[in-house]
């Protein structure tokens, strides 16, 4: 890999997305196949273009991107397919960046995709002897780490609703999200307890789903619309002694490291992009449990522990704030196909880069970060620009 000083300007010459929810008569490869066309449509490009495409799922199995892109056309391309839990959409991204960055293609797609199946997350992210005793129920994990975060910062369960409220909010104002209905104060406090401190609408809802992007050099692009450029897209995984098991974050550590895993790519991604957290005009945070919005804000410098729910509370989160914060309606609200929940982040801070965000645009919107996380621990963290 050429260093960052050599490396080729890229474009997201287009995006495309399906509208997110359950499908029980359709297949992951039909919304990857969707989404592939429809970003296809936004890039103003023929399938023929395309040299290489990097696949991002979960749960799908053995060659998942080989039977998505079947249903657009096999052209011979190298087709790689990714799984990185639930960055494995920003992933498949930061494959296809390089790509292009380091000239060894010109256009490239990237498409996450899933079909979930129902229930609690079932993650395999763990040692036998951890699932025998329990450590792969994720609502019980953030629990855990709720609660230190709790007595670390001062929040409240109702600071975690307040979260949920902005979210589902926001999401009403999304026509591809799953939900797209507002919620109170009170229906998020009386839902039923499913970890305590955290209730039903506290956890992100999984969904069907797939998005795509199609990343170019700058002289391969067709279209006419605000042209966006990739600042930055890093990914690191987990560092000793941080206070992680399984990617849960559920065990305590009396010297945990200055950096952990959401830090370090927080970091790498202002070192290279060249900005700051104050000059994000949209962000993207990684909110599958309602208190995880608040804590990743602060992982990623946007403020000091323990001041995110005060900026909360004084509206700098919502659309019109400070700094606008999940105005798709995040995880909380547009649900959770692992495999695309990542590049769906993404597609939100494309959009609102373009100005096409309609009723939830932020205005003047010119530079934006996405963050997911998944298990292993990894964190990844996109900047867009204009």
């Amino acid at each position: 890999m050429k260093p960052i000083s050599e490396m080729r300007e890229v474009i997201v010459a287009g995006m495309g997305i399906t509208k997110w929810g359950v499908y029980p008569d359709m297949e992951w490869y039909e919304h990857g196949a969707k989404a592939i066309l429809n970003a296809l449509k936004d890039a103003s490009m023929e399938w023929r273009d395309i040299q290489a495409a990097f696949c991002g799922s979960v749960y799908q199995g053995t060659g998942s991107g080989h039977q998505a892109i079947r249903e657009v056309g096999l052209t011979g391309i190298p087709i790689v397919n990714v799984e990185n839990a639930c960055s494995s959409g920003s992933s498949a991204f930061k494959l296809a960046y390089e790509s292009v960055a380091a000239d060894i293609y010109d256009i490239v797609l990237a498409v996450g995709m899933e079909k979930m199946p129902r229930g609690p997350i079932p993650s395999t992210a763990f040692r036998p002897w951890e699932l025998k005793l329990g450590f792969n129920v994720q609502p019980a994990n953030y629990a855990n780490q709720t609660i230190e975060y709790m007595e670390k910062t001062g929040a409240t369960i109702e600071d975690f609703a307040r979260v949920t409220v902005k979210n589902r909010k926001n999401g009403a104002l999304n026509p591809n999200g799953r939900f797209q209905e507002p919620v109170t104060l009170e229906e998020v406090l009386n839902s039923r307890m499913v970890a305590y401190p955290l209730r039903l609408l506290n956890c992100c809802p999984l969904a069907d789903g797939a998005a795509a992007a199609i990343l170019c050099s700058k002289d391969k692009l067709k279209s006419r619309g605000k042209v966006i450029k990739v600042a930055a897209s890093v990914l690191t995984s987990g560092v000793y002694g941080e206070g992680t098991l399984g990617g849960g974050g559920i065990t305590s550590v009396k010297h945990p490291p200055a950096l952990g895993t959401t830090e370090l790519s927080a970091k790498q991604a202002w070192e290279i992009s060249g900005y700051g957290p104050e000059d994000m005009d949209v962000v993207q945070a990684y909110d599958t449990m309602s208190p995880g919005e608040l804590w990743d804000l602060e992982k990623l410098g946007f403020c000091k522990t323990g001041e995110a729910k005060h900026l909360l509370r004084e509206g700098a989160f919502d659309i019109n704030g400070r700094f606008p914060v999940n105005t798709d309606g995040g995880l909380m609200s547009r649900g959770h196909p692992l495999g695309a929940t990542a590049l769906g982040q993404i597609y939100e801070i494309f959009l609102q880069l373009r100005g096409e965000a309609g009723q939830r645009q932020v205005e003047g919107a010119k530079i934006g970060l996405s963050h997911s996380m998944g298990a292993g621990p990894n964190s990844s963290v996109t900047i867009l620009k204009r």
